[in-house]
Parts: C-alpha cells; structure tokens; sequence
C-alpha cells in the first residue's frame, strides 16, 4: 500500500440524524423550498432536502414539472454531491423502504461490497463474486443491489442465473433475513419511492442524486462497506455519508481507470474510513501479494456466461482454469479488502490467503447454497 496521502478533519457538516417531516405537504408548501435551491442553493440545507422530498414522495402533491426543476436545480447546483445531502437523501429513503427482520442484526458486524455503477467497463461481476467468497471466509454479508442498467450483467441477474430467488416482502410485514454467510437484498422490493421518480430520472438528459444512491440505502444497514465509485471527485463525498449514515469502517475506492471496484490493472484511489476518520491512500495489486492484469482480461458477459464463470471458479477446487487467473485475482483483491473491513483479515494479504481457502475448500459455494435455499424456503412460504 502507498503512503497515506493525508487525513481529512471532516469537522461539523451540519447534519444530524433524520427525523421524518410532518405535513400537510402541498404544491404551495413546496414552492418556496424550490424558490430557495434555485436562488439561494448555498443556503439549501439536509433538512431542506429531507422535506422536500418529503413532499416529492407523497402522492399526488408536487407537480411533474416541479419535479423536473427540483432534479435539475440539485444537479446544477452540485447540492447533490454535498455528503451532508447525501446522507439526507438517503435517510428519507431508508425511512419510506420496506423493512427487514435481520436475526442477530445487533451482534453480527453486517457488510455489503457495492459500487455505483456507471463506469462504462463492462467488468464481470466481481463485487456479487467477492462477496460470496468473503462470506465463506467468515464475513457475515448482506448485499444490497438490483439489475443490471449500465452492464450487460447486473448482481442480481448474475444470482438469477445461479438459480436464486428474490421475494419481495409483504407491506407492513419485515420480511425475515436469517442468519446466513452470504444474503442478496433486491433494491426494488424494498424502496417503492424510487418508483415514483423513475419517469422524471428517464425524461432528464443528465444523472441525478438517485443514481448513485442506491449504495446508501441498503435496509439492512451494514456496519461495515467497500463501495466503489465511478469518479474519484466522489470518493470522500461517499466516505463522509457513509459515516454520516452510521457505517463504522468502510472503504471507498475508485480504480484509476474511473472503474467502480478496486483495480485489478494498477493504482486505486481509496479513501478508508476509521474510528471517526477518513484517510486518503491509493491502493495496487501488489498490496494483495498479487499481479497486475489487464481491465481487457476482466470483461464480463452475459449472465449466464458470467455465471458460467462463477461455478467455474468456485467449484474447480486448486484446479481453477489458468486462463481465469485474472479475474480470480480480480475477486481476490476484492474480497480481501472486504474481508479486512468485516474485521476477518488482518490486512489485504491475510485477506487474499482467505479468500482463496475460501474459494479452494468449497466454503464459498457453500455460502451461495445456503443463501439459495434459504431463497426457495422463503418462496414456498409466500405461496
């Protein structure tokens, strides 16, 4: 690892934990927060943003097209890339989510591996790969993520193909999340208020906030997190939300190629967050004890290509192919950093002798199994 760069003294953002807003909300309540983002945008505070989207979310009260300038004015603003925003934005959607029982939620430090999206490299699914490996090295992870938008293959398409089930929970009913290594939380059974922007996001030329949200809104609420990111200008953006939103060791990391894990082909920018702190380092291969590959030698495929690759690696014991040497080291660089944020490993090189025992002794299919039949269980009960 490369010498830490420096450490930031993120001080006081003005954020405080969420509290829901009460109404009555109506399209003349929300004008004048929409007077103050597009005129005052630098007195737009986490409050203002919680309470106006507190109106968005409620049926029938803000107007298509105040929607629409309510987007546009947080992108061109940059309000949306405010962490204290961030955390805000995240908190009213975990509020408005459906819920999950997870049993010895209390105990177990949870974690989650996720990136944005959005980095245009079509790599194959390493962070659904990692998780699962990290899981049968010890971790305890729930994964939070969806289908794909920006790659052929999205992780829930990727556990699709290997025969896993998703049931969606019943409202008003926590669905129950036993304790198992490995866990898959499909986004959309779980944050219906999402549903309600999809129509303005799609009729808007330009990303908003609610596209790179989705890595600060798993219901389960991990304590720990390696989240990449696709533009390194968000790294200590999504460090201090996290922390904001009550993660308490994570990971931020954007590979120097703008890829959204940590790179397999040379430097990652990392930004570590510990104890209350929030460190900047750059990260490489050889801090795993492992070589550098080519982005071109990770590329993924189809689901059930990617899939394909997925049983190959985890069921061929110490007979993996060579020729998936790269992307095996891909899941390794990966699933070790996860595995040193859940606390399993020592550093990066303890983490990678795990993950790989994890991989060779069949521990991590194993962890897939269970996750599957915990799947069909939960599906034959909701019949």
């Amino acid at each position: 690892m490369s010498g830490i760069s420096y450490a930031f003294d993120t001080g006081d953002l003005g954020y405080s934990p969420y509290k829901p807003q009460k109404g009555p909300f109506t399209s003349d309540t929300f004008k004048p927060l929409l007077e103050k983002l597009v005129k005052k945008p630098e007195y737009f505070t986490p409050r203002d943003v919680s309470l106006a989207l507190e109106h968005i979310f409620t049926p029938d009260v803000v107007l298509p097209v105040q929607i629409g300038a309510f987007l546009t004015a947080l992108h061109v603003n940059r309000v949306e890339r405010r962490p204290e925003s961030l955390a805000a934005a995240a908190d009213v959607l975990r509020a408005r989510a459906l819920t999950a029982a997870i049993e010895d939620a209390d105990t177990d430090f949870v974690v989650d591996i996720v990136g944005t999206g959005g980095d245009g490299h079509n790599t194959f699914n390493v962070s659904t790969t990692a998780a699962v490996v990290a899981a049968g090295a010890g971790a305890r992870v729930i994964k939070h993520g969806s289908r794909a938008s920006t790659s052929s293959s999205g992780s829930a398409d990727l556990l699709q193909s290997l025969g896993c089930l998703f049931t969606a929970p019943t409202p008003g009913t926590p669905l129950p999340i036993s304790k198992v290594p490995f866990t898959f939380i499909l986004a959309p059974h779980y944050h219906p208020s999402l549903a309600m922007l999809a129509p303005h996001r799609k009729a808007l030329p330009f990303p908003t906030m609610f596209n790179i949200l989705g890595p600060l809104i798993n219901p389960a609420r991990p304590k720990g997190m390696v989240l990449g990111v696709a533009e390194p200008e968000l790294g200590y953006i999504f460090a201090v939300s996290l922390r904001n939103g009550g993660v308490q060791r994570a990971l931020v990391v954007c590979g120097e190629e703008r890829l959204d894990e940590i790179s397999c082909a040379g430097n990652t920018f990392a930004w570590e967050l510990k104890d209350g702190r929030i460190t900047e380092m750059t990260i490489h291969p050889e801090d795993f004890g492992l070589k550098v590959h080519a982005l071109s030698e990770v590329a993924g495929g189809t689901p059930e290509q990617n899939s394909e690759t997925f049983k190959l690696l985890l069921r061929s014991g110490d007979a993996i192919p060579e020729r998936l040497t790269p992307i095996l080291h891909f899941v390794l660089i990966n699933s070790a950093a996860l595995l040193v944020v859940a606390g399993v490993a020592k550093d990066f090189k303890d983490g990678v002798r795990l993950s790989m025992d994890s991989i060779t002794t069949g521990k991590a299919w194993n962890a897939l199994e269970l996750f599957r039949e915990a799947g069909e269980t939960a599906a034959s009960k909701a019949v």
